[in-house]
């Protein structure tokens, strides 16, 4: 983070990836530590899930194809029903367990990592014990701003469900199928691109929840008016990093959950594998986030006070206290 703030706003696609790079081997020490507390957890239990998923899945599939099978009123059928029942219940609780400790671990990492490189940004002296001890009164305003793009997250798939309910009802019966499938596909593009605008305003609102007063719903449009004019970029950045995680993804479930076919050793090597290159993968996606925030900032003219932002970050050391909007808002300077 060397550059002049007049300069961030020129970076590119590659140059944030490359701005990137270099903060995280820069400062690979701090880093390392994050990654191994908080980013290699959180990467253990989201595989983790997945396989304990497929597990669950496979043997309550099973008995439900016995339970069909079976006559009903016999003793058979009564345990095998309550069987099912106990499996799907203990499935829900796992799920409840895992989603709860996933958050806990993303959020933590989130405020690890924009914390850590703020501090870089702002020159203030970074020790491991510093972020950790910062973290935990960090991570409580993004889970605010977590609900809230949660809940903008399921009035936007409720609205499109009904939208696409009310087109499919308004296509005539006499309509051709080459037509309903063009139809269908334009409809499933514009909702991926409404989710995807809606996943880059997350991530740019965990940074502004961070580094700035905002959090909640005021972050989420600071972040929709800091990607003004750098839209594009963000669905760029965003969209590689998510088929990149989507990839590691794919090739852990055909690989490992689903790779019976091979043996258990290759099976843990490919598990492994997966494992570190989707922890780098989302250390590197946390660190991309960050840097884009000050190219947002920069490309709207906001100069960043590194004093009033260091004194922000000071903050966090004891009891938190937002700073001012005159403060963190960011000075607009003209070109």
């Amino acid at each position: 983070m060397d550059r002049e703030q007049e300069e961030m706003q020129f970076i590119g696609f590659f140059g944030i990836y490359k701005e990137s790079f270099k903060v995280m081997y820069s400062w690979r020490k701090i880093f390392s530590y994050i990654t191994f507390s908080l980013i290699l957890p959180l990467s253990f239990i989201y595989l983790l899930h997945m396989e304990v998923s497929s597990l669950f899945f496979s043997k309550i599939r099973h008995n439900e194809m016995e339970l069909d099978q079976t006559r009903s009123g016999t003793p058979k059928y009564e345990k095998l029903s309550d069987l099912v029942s106990s499996e799907w219940a203990y499935f829900w609780l796992f799920k409840a367990a895992y989603f709860t400790f996933f958050l806990i671990f993303a959020l933590l990492s989130t405020a690890a990592v924009v914390y850590t490189i703020a501090c870089i940004y702002t020159a203030r002296d970074l020790t491991f014990k510093k972020v950790m001890s910062v973290v935990p009164k960090v991570w409580k305003r993004l889970m605010v701003t977590f609900l809230c793009i949660f809940v903008a997250m399921v009035l936007y798939h409720v609205v499109a469900f009904f939208v696409l309910i009310v087109i499919i009802w308004s296509i005539p019966p006499q309509a051709s199928q080459i037509g309903v499938i063009a139809i269908l596909v334009i409809i499933l593009v514009l909702y991926f691109v409404g989710f995807l605008y809606l996943t880059i305003i997350w991530h740019l609102a965990s940074v502004v929840s961070v580094l700035e007063e905002s959090y909640g719903f005021q972050a989420m449009v600071k972040s929709k008016n800091l990607i003004k004019g750098k839209l594009w970029l963000a669905v760029a950045i965003f969209l590689i990093m998510n088929m990149t995680l989507g990839g590691t993804q794919t090739a852990f479930q055909m690989l490992v959950v689903h790779g019976s076919g091979f043996h258990m050793a290759d099976r843990v090597v490919y598990a492994v594998i997966c494992f570190l290159l989707l922890s780098v993968l989302i250390l590197f996606g946390l660190v991309i986030q960050t840097v884009f925030y000050f190219v947002c900032k920069s490309y709207h003219h906001e100069n960043i006070d590194k004093s009033a932002l260091s004194n922000h970050l000071e903050v966090y050391l004891g009891e938190y206290v937002p700073l001012t909007a005159k403060d963190v808002q960011l000075e607009q300077y003209n070109v």
